[in-house]
């Protein structure tokens, strides 16, 4: 099977940096299903698992955490799933991704593709979908169906694919929601999904947040990076809640969270997946819930740019897009 992978780790403007390969095509075994990938998404994981570092694979690897495709065989043990049906997921980092023309995963972890979208447009949602989802109501504790109307939260980051999608579910659990962004086109965009009010996370978001009314919000998402914890920790209500998706080795001064009785949840979508956690099914019940959202009309896909085919040379240019930090929704590769 063709598929797009890396032996070294090296800068995204080398042309090793991905390579085109043929491996072999796997067979299903236990609850896996093994999926035609139609269409996959590149995702800052994607560049950050891709970083140059010295290591070297002897068998050539394949990242990739979010696709679309159709089920071509199932395990023995599989019930969720048969042959023929239309997929979506992000998959799980510790395995093969899904940069290949089939990919095994998990039928805990898939969801039944929109019916109303494209493979493209499908594929671009699974990751940040899942990330957003457990983020607002698994970790927040949000009300996903409307207990929590007209509680405020504030999507640090709101213009990638995480917020683009974020911002929508948390409309509809009818949430009050500030987004943050920097540039005409991304301010655009969190408006176009919904977003009550924009503000300008290069700038002083404390003050532009209380000129809307707001001393404190309900809800914090941190959904680029901590460098905004400072303002994160004043905004906060108290007995509020912060959820983060970032790593990082930065101060993260914890007295005022006290004081406040505040929260902090990290989020990692791939926790269920790679620790197999008994609660590993949510993942297949929300991406479900999720496809019937869109089919009602009440999510759209938050796909930007599509690049065909799915080869080394467009996987470079998808990574190299997203490392410009530029990207607004997603970036996504469609066909053989």
């Amino acid at each position: 099977m063709k598929a797009v992978a890396l032996t070294h780790y090296l800068p995204i403007d080398d042309p090793n940096s991905f390579l085109d390969v043929d491996l072999p095509k796997p067979t299903p075994q236990g609850r896996d299903i093994l999926v035609a990938v139609k269409a996959v998404s590149v995702n800052p994981v994607d560049t950050k698992v891709r970083a140059p570092k010295d290591q070297v694979e002897e068998v050539p690897r394949v990242l990739g955490w979010d696709a679309a495709g159709i089920v071509e065989a199932v395990g023995p043990d599989v019930t969720l799933f048969r042959p023929g049906d239309e997929v979506y997921y992000a998959g799980d980092i510790t395995r093969s991704g899904s940069n290949s023309e089939f990919q095994l995963v998990d039928e805990r972890i898939v969801g039944k593709k929109p019916k109303t979208l494209s493979f493209a447009e499908a594929a671009a949602l699974p990751l940040t979908t899942l990330t957003a989802y457990e983020s607002f109501f698994d970790r927040l504790g949000i009300d996903r169906d409307g207990a929590s109307t007209g509680e405020s939260i504030l999507i640090i980051g709101a213009g990638g694919g995480v917020g683009s999608i974020g911002i929508q579910l948390a409309k509809a659990a009818g949430l009050k929601v500030i987004a943050t962004a920097s540039r005409p086109e991304t301010i655009a965009w969190v408006r176009e999904l919904g977003a009550d009010d924009v503000v300008n996370h290069r700038e002083d978001m404390i003050a532009q947040v209380r000129a809307l009314g707001y001393k404190f919000v309900d809800h914090i998402a941190i959904f680029n990076d901590m460098r905004h914890w400072t303002t994160a920790v004043e905004l906060i209500r108290p007995e509020g809640g912060i959820v983060t998706i970032d790593n990082t080795d930065q101060p993260m001064p914890m007295d005022v969270m006290k004081m406040k009785a505040a929260s902090l949840h990290w989020e990692f979508m791939f926790a269920r997946a790679m620790h197999q956690t008994p609660d590993m099914i949510e993942q297949h019940k929300l991406l479900n819930y999720v496809s019937k959202e869109i089919d009602a009309g009440r999510i759209r896909t938050t796909l930007d740019t599509v690049l065909a085919p799915i080869n080394a040379e467009n996987m470079r240019k998808a990574h190299a897009l997203i490392e410009t930090g530029t990207a607004k929704g997603k970036v996504v590769l469609e066909g053989y």
